[in-house]
């Protein structure tokens, strides 16, 4: 997705905004403060943004920081591009913030990537714990208080379990696939966040009953997930059992509050093709998962993606615990 918007500074402008970041060291990853965000917005303002494309201010914000915090201020053209929707809840901003740090790094003292090969070129484990650091630098400027596991995610790939602030990265034993639907519904997260809270507070035993639930649905995944497929019946029973848990996990997220006329309107058409559904990220909008079986044939595939296009949808396509962050680099 190219929000069609381009911005340049003199170096000598961001010096003087900036003058503690480019001296910063580039494998010793660095907060912004408050107070510094401040002064990077008024970079941002020299440039006349449209209302409708506001939101991507926090993003341009954590990219000077990025940029100068590793590369200094160094003149530079940096083109950015995207497949995936943005505040959708598909973690644009942390796909974003790891692609950024990654070109910096790669180009910088602190990276040991191997510039003489061809093709896509994978980080070690060194290089992608600092990378994923400073992702996570920028998701704080953009989004204030993130778990970190849309930038572990988009750093290391396959799946990550999410518990307690842990991150766990595991590995799947069996091929997901996933249609994405994006309703193009905007949701306000902290409003929905709220919404459950206040719920738990009103009914204390029911709710902590749900999230209890929730927290059995998502280790039984986790553990259907990484146990070995020894022939195509135990397959064929691993995805009907992932297809019960994702109906579970939706009915509890409706329980919650965070449903939405637009998921429910999706969990509806998919339901016409016996296909399971549940909403992901925050809820009230954004998108919708819907599990593609191994022997679903491309047709239906097809007309289920029409007919939700036909309701002013948008659909991707998408494999399930891909690699993550990856380099090419071109005539350097």
């Amino acid at each position: 997705m190219d929000v069609g918007l381009d911005f340049s500074w003199p170096t000598g402008r961001i010096k003087d905004i900036l003058p503690d970041s480019v001296n910063s060291i580039a494998s010793s990853p660095t907060t912004c403060s408050d107070e510094t965000i401040k002064f990077i917005k008024t970079l941002v303002e020299d440039h006349k943004i449209p209302e409708s494309q506001i939101g991507i201010v926090s993003g341009v914000i954590a990219f000077l920081w990025l940029y100068t915090c590793i590369q200094g201020n160094k003149p530079a053209t940096v083109s950015v591009s995207s497949e995936l929707p943005l505040g959708s809840g598909l973690g644009s901003s942390a796909a974003f913030c790891v692609s950024i740090s990654g070109a910096l790094l790669a180009l910088s003292d602190s990276s040991k990537v191997d510039f003489s090969r061809e093709g896509w070129v994978s980080f070690g484990e060194k290089d992608q714990l600092l990378v994923n650091k400073w992702a996570f630098e920028g998701e704080k400027i953009i989004h204030g208080k993130p778990s970190g596991i849309d930038n572990t995610v988009s750093t290391y790939g396959n799946l990550i379990k999410f518990k307690s602030g842990a991150l766990t990265c595991i590995k799947s034993n069996m091929i997901l696939k996933m249609l994405i639907t994006n309703t193009k519904v905007g949701r306000n997260t902290k409003a929905l966040v709220a919404g459950v809270s206040e719920r738990k507070n009103r009914h204390p035993d029911a709710m902590t009953s749900v999230f209890t639930a929730v927290d059995s649905i998502s280790n039984e995944l986790a553990s259907i997930i990484q146990s070995s497929s020894d022939d195509d019946l135990t397959a064929l029973t691993k995805e009907q059992r992932v297809e019960e848990l994702m109906e579970m996990n939706q009915g509890l997220l409706k329980c919650m509050g965070v449903s939405h006329a637009s998921i429910e309107m999706v969990l509806r058409t998919t339901l016409k093709y016996k296909l399971t559904s549940k909403l992901t990220g925050a809820g009230g909008g954004g998108c919708v998962l819907t599990l593609l079986p191994a022997l679903l044939s491309a047709a239906v595939i097809d007309e289920v993606i029409e007919e939700l296009e036909q309701c002013g949808f948008q659909c991707l396509i998408a494999d399930i615990g891909g690699n993550g962050l990856e380099i090419c680099f071109n005539g350097r």
